[in-house]
């Protein structure tokens, strides 16, 4: 499970994000933020897995991945 944090701000809306999400579980949005630009958005918060491609491939640096996974520990 992983959590998304999108800096609206410095989105420029290229989409790239959208492209390569594995999960199909970003949109761009509706609205535009103060530069004119349509941002990235969540469609179902929740569905992240947490991979990261959409940071990896983001050129703006607008967005952030917390990953939060379950470490299972083995018994001996």
């Amino acid at each position: 499970m992983g959590k998304i944090r999108f800096d609206v701000h410095r989105c420029k809306g290229c989409g790239l994000c959208v492209i390569f999400c594995p999960q199909k579980n970003l949109r761009m949005s509706a609205e535009l933020n103060e530069h004119g630009h349509p941002y990235a958005q969540e469609n179902e918060p929740g569905h992240c897995n947490g991979c990261g491609l959409c940071f990896r491939m983001c050129p703006d640096a607008a967005i952030e991945v917390d990953q939060h996974r379950r470490k299972t520990q083995t018994q001996e």
